[in-house]
């Protein structure tokens, strides 16, 4: 990476929670309790709280919530009461008590654990590549928790606050932010999946997103130039190893300026792009936020022009260093740059670009080493007036700066291709983000740690109402690895929703080939997994898109109310029905605990090598009760029709089994319109046979004509039968 020639002016974040905390703690006897008002109920178990009325009505429009929610009269009957205080210095505190027994989860985007309790984070947007579970803030702030008593009740908590704000959960939950008052939401609720729809219920849920996006995705800092693009994308294809997406990191740019490309180095981004789309690969290509400082710059000039940019606390336009040696930084609080933003990508999006990435945006200048993470100062100016916002210092509006360009983003992408489903991946962003992008963890590394916390972080992430999330797979940073470690990584990531290979610059390669042949052959048979089950990934998209349900789901929503499962954290459910048994421990496979009731192993993808033989492919074990649809194996998403569709059932103690699956035409509107067709299928035995039925229960489309295959799963294996759809299909056992 070009080293920043001019010094940027510089904040210091605080690296010391503990100092904070201890800072606030000291100032305890000066801690003034506050009133809480009465508050009111706003949705079925969902109620708002705030200190005074008179800090109400001075509240800024909340960012976390996609609309104003109706008030259905006073908060009576709720058991989860927050109580306000706050210091001379302007800290805010809501603390709310939890009982013996409650477990605590979500706070976002953290390494470490799934169980939260005990822990101490921070929401304030840090670039801080390498990070490990030490690191008290990352890429993006979540101040909103989730908890669950020992009876399998749930509630959660939501700190409506883009202020810097630490979340203390050392002895029940308390949120402590800078800045001025906040409303307090809390959801209370028979299950935690329950609470998740009521979180949905505030804050949104995601855009059905295109089938495509599903697949796996390869990436480099950088691919470069445009003939190593098409090695990389023919090298897929000669090996058989399944793809759907090439990414283009920065390197594409002419010298980093966004939205331009290198005369040299991709001189026809278009045929590029063109050539990737004939062999059915999808283009994501990289969009900073900072245009760098350049006469003759278009980006650079026409923001001049309309005064876009963000400015010190005297006034002056701020700049600092990213990848340009001076860049400029777009105030997203502002309507008319927002505007302006949108409209740079249509010429953009018309070389055939699929899919952006905004990087960098949290916002990050120069990365200062032990002397912590450089940003925008915090006495920075924003003008507001977009939705409402008031103007204000950066350090009220820092936690979502990412969050407002991706939302500028994700209009012009829109808009520039109105006919298609947009995609767009962030690297920082706020609570309720995931109405706009989906999401990574960050610049991690290829330890062992990292690997597990692949697991940890995506769940805590999907329990903070972001579903469309996955690591980097086999490390961002740190080298190499080892063989195991990488076979074990893709076996793992192939299994989370959002499956993406990615390494920094100068590292060693690490496409899928890149380890040998026994690794290779490894990460084939984990990709073709996951290409198998695409028509279950793609409903439980589906189901995350009507209900805000997380597509991974902790092993402890299989039984809320059994203690053993709340700290498991090296599986994971797909869904409510599909067991991921991970192998992401060094040289052994850990012990899992499984929840109680039938749980069987099933292996999607047929051969004369058993995948359970291979220590890096997780088990699956299918619920008893359960039926998941699986396609035929592809090198991309729709390389052919999911003909025949496969219907793998496992009988509950009843002898009874039900699934669905839903499909449309995996790319487009049509969906919002009815085009689509939901099915379920029920199974039941009958006599010494199993009978497999369909029914259409959604959408105006009929269902495909092709050839069922049905895989009943018994203690004493697989029994087989086939069929076609629209009739019943007869296993005989």
């Amino acid at each position: 990476m070009p080293e920043p020639t001019t010094q940027p002016t510089r904040y210091r974040f605080p690296t010391s929670l503990r100092a904070r905390l201890a800072h606030a703690a000291g100032l305890g006897e000066r801690k003034k309790a506050l009133p809480t008002s009465t508050g009111e109920r706003v949705g079925d178990g969902i109620y708002r709280y705030w200190p005074t009325v008179a800090d109400r009505t001075s509240m800024p429009p909340s960012l976390a919530l996609e609309r104003e929610p109706t008030v259905h009269g006073p908060a009576s009957g709720a058991s989860v009461v927050p109580s306000f205080a706050r210091t001379w210095d302007g800290r805010w505190f809501a603390t709310i008590e939890t009982g013996e027994g409650t477990d605590l989860y979500a706070t976002g985007e953290i390494a470490g654990p799934l169980r939260r309790n005990g822990k101490r984070t921070r929401a304030w947007n840090s670039d801080l590549p390498g990070y490990t579970d030490a690191d008290d803030a990352l890429y993006q702030s979540h101040p909103w928790v989730l908890g669950v008593r020992a009876d399998g009740t749930a509630f959660g908590v939501l700190a409506d606050t883009t202020w810097e704000c630490a979340i203390d959960l050392a002895d029940g939950i308390e949120f402590c932010a800078k800045g001025g008052a906040y409303q307090v939401y809390v959801i209370e609720r028979e299950s935690p999946e329950d609470v998740l729809r009521g979180l949905a219920e505030l804050t949104g849920t995601i855009q059905m997103p295109a089938r495509w996006t599903l697949g796996y995705h390869q990436c480099r800092f950088s691919y470069e130039p445009d003939a190593r693009v098409r090695e990389v994308a023919r090298e897929f294809r000669e090996r058989s190893i399944p793809c759907d997406v090439i990414w283009m990191d920065i390197d594409y740019m002419d010298r980093y300026k966004i939205f331009t490309f290198d005369p040299e180095k991709f001189p026809d981004p278009k045929g590029l792009n063109d050539d990737l789309h004939n062999q059915h690969f999808r283009a994501v290509w990289m969009i900073d936020p900072g245009p760098g400082v350049e006469n003759d710059y278009f980006v650079w000039e026409e923001g001049t022009e309309r005064d876009a940019w963000c400015r010190t606390w005297d006034g002056e336009v701020f700049t600092g260093a990213v990848w340009p040696p001076e860049c400029t930084f777009p105030d997203y609080t502002r309507a008319d740059v927002c505007e302006w933003w949108a409209g740079l990508y249509k010429d953009f999006m018309a070389t055939g670009v699929d899919g952006v990435w905004n990087d960098m945006n949290e916002p990050a200048l120069v990365l200062g080493g032990a002397e912590g993470n450089y940003t925008m100062p915090s006495d920075a100016r924003h003008r507001g007036g977009l939705l409402g916002l008031p103007p204000g210092p950066h350090a009220q509006y820092h936690n979502v700066y990412g969050f407002l360009m991706v939302r500028a983003s994700l209009e012009g992408i829109t808009r520039a291709n109105p006919d298609k489903r947009p995609f767009l991946l962030t690297r920082a962003n706020y609570l309720g983000g995931h109405r706009y992008a989906a999401t990574w963890t960050g610049d991690n590394s290829a330890t062992w740690n990292d690997l597990h916390w692949s697991i940890t972080m995506t769940l805590n992430l999907g329990l903070s109402g972001q579903p469309f999330v996955g690591p980097d797979i086999g490390g961002f940073t740190g080298g190499r690895g080892t063989p195991e470690m990488m076979a074990k990584w893709w076996g793992l990531g192939a299994m989370l929703p959002f499956c993406r290979g990615h390494v920094e610059k100068g590292d060693v390669h690490k496409e899928p080939w890149a380890f040998g042949p026994e690794v290779e052959a490894t990460i084939r048979r984990a990709l073709e997994r996951r290409y198998r089950l695409l028509p279950y990934f793609y409903t439980l998209f589906r189901e995350a898109h009507e209900s805000g349900l997380p597509v991974s789901r902790p092993v402890f929503f299989a039984d809320p109310r059994d203690p053993a499962l709340r700290d498991e954290d090296h599986a994971f459910l797909l869904g409510s029905d599909v067991l991921v048994l991970a192998n992401d421990v060094e040289g052994e496979t850990p012990h899992h605990k499984v929840p109680a009731g039938i749980w069987r192993a099933f292996e999607p993808v047929p051969g004369p090598a058993a995948l359970s033989e291979d220590a890096a492919i997780p088990e699956l074990r299918l619920r008893g009760g359960a039926i998941v649809p699986m396609g035929p194996t592809m090198q991309w998403h729709d390389e052919k029709p999911v003909d025949p569709l496969t219907l793998v059932v496992c009988l509950d103690a009843d002898g009874r089994a039900t699934g669905e699956l839903y499909e449309d035409a995996g790319e487009g509107h049509g969906h919002t319109r009815g085009e689509f067709c939901r099915q379920r299928f029920t199974a039941a035995r009958e006599g010494d046979a199993v009978v497999v039925r369909s029914e259409v229960v959604g959408g105006d489309w009929a269902p495909t004509e092709r050839a069922i295959e049905v895989e009943v799963l018994t203690e004493q294996g697989v029994v087989r039968g086939a069929g076609r759809s629209g009739e019943p299909v007869r296993v005989s056992l």
